[in-house]
Order: C-alpha cells, then structure tokens, then sequence
C-alpha cells in the first residue's frame, strides 16, 4: 500500500512539475496569490524570517522571484543584488522595487554561471530554491562569489503545523506534492559532503512559529570565521 502512494505522489509531482514551470515563468503575475493561498497567507512572513541570519553589508539572493526578499533586504539596509532566470520574475521584482523608489541591481542568468566576481558578497541568500541548488556547480559558484567566512543561508522548506482543519489540509497538500516532506532529523552526510567538497561547513536550524516550523541551511566558506 505504502508503494502505491509513494508511486501516486511520484506521478502528481511529474505533473506539477510544468505548472510550477509556468507559474514562475508565462503566469508569474499570478505567483505571489498561489503563494499566499497554498502557504495560508504565510508566505511573506516565511521569506522575512530569513532577514536575522543576514550578517554585514553586500548581499546576493538568488532566485529573487517577485523580490519580496529583495525588498526587505533594501528596507533593512543591505546592499542587495539579486539573480533570476526567469524574465517574467524579473519583471515582477523591478516593478516591486520602483514602486518603492529603490534603484534595482537585479540580473538574469544562471545560479550554475553567476555573471560576478571573485568574492564579491558577504551573504548568499535563498528562500525555497528548485533543486539546482544542490547542484554542484551552483555551490562551487556561490563559494567563488563570497568573501572568505562569508554565509550561505537557505531557508529550503516550511511545514504548515496548525491543527485547523483548514492548516492540516494545507500541511497534507505540502507533503503531497512535495513541496514539503518529512520532518527534519539530522542533516544526511552526503549533504554535508556535497558542502564540504564546495568549501563549506554547513548546519542546519529550525524556527518553530505560530503555525508553522520552517527549516534553514547555514553554510559558512571555509577561509576565516568558519563558524557558522
């Protein structure tokens, strides 16, 4: 029984799979309301949770998306910089920022080919990245990018832990897709070796909120200031 779900949640997630293409691309004006429907109108809050693990001036997020994140950095006082492929996004994110009267630095392009030089950020920050970023190129490029003792921080996934009966289906639907599976334990070794063949030390944190428990990555360059 237990293989015939697994094999049912394999399929549905192969369908997604070009939805979810499609709404960061050709529907990205439609992004920011599936985000706030599917995360209960958390979303928002869950990219913003990132902000305390920022440290110093110079920041690059890859993956900005709609550049909520990009915002936040902007207002906290950050010199932020931000990287999409998506044309669509990018669009969305400048919009944001003019809005706001923020001059842009946004780029397109590649987290496997980032178009900036050798130890240019003191920070790296993503907030719920596709898998490319686990690909290795992607890490050995974001080690190249930041300053020695520089951090890598990557907020991976949230889990919706409300008992409502309106929070449980939203928590079932996360797990049915994918976008948010077991619980985290201890970090996998081979995850810590993907890091450390990139150059990093990385540890893991949970923050536990009203709602919802969200997991981040904390990677350090290894150089000067290994701690994490």
């Amino acid at each position: 029984m237990q293989e015939q779900i697994n094999t049912a949640m394999r399929i549905i997630q192969f369908i997604l799979h070009p939805i979810f293409f499609l709404l960061y691309h050709q529907f990205a004006w439609m992004y920011d309301l599936v985000a706030a429907v599917v995360s209960l109108g958390h979303w928002n809050e869950w990219v913003r949770s990132i902000l305390p693990y920022i440290e110093n001036q110079r920041v690059l997020e890859l993956g900005h998306g709609t550049g909520h994140l990009q915002l936040a950095l902007h207002e906290a006082g950050f010199q932020v910089f931000g990287l999409d492929e998506s044309r669509q996004m990018s669009r969305q994110a400048a919009r944001r920022l003019r809005k706001k009267g923020i001059k842009t630095n946004l780029s397109r392009g590649l987290a496997q080919s980032l178009p900036f030089r050798r130890n240019a950020f003191q920070n790296v920050a993503l907030t719920f990245p596709s898998e490319y970023i686990f690909d290795p190129p992607t890490l050995t490029e974001i080690q190249r990018v930041l300053m020695p003792g520089g951090r890598l921080v990557i907020l991976p996934i949230a889990w919706i832990t409300g008992k409502r009966p309106l929070e449980r289906l939203a928590a079932w639907l996360f797990r049915f897709t994918g976008e948010a599976p077991g619980k985290p334990g201890e970090l996998n070794p081979e995850l810590k070796n993907l890091f450390a063949r990139a150059g990093f030390e990385v540890r893991k944190e949970t923050v536990q909120q009203e709602s919802s428990l969200l997991l981040f990555l904390l990677a350090r360059k290894l150089g000067r200031g290994k701690n994490a």
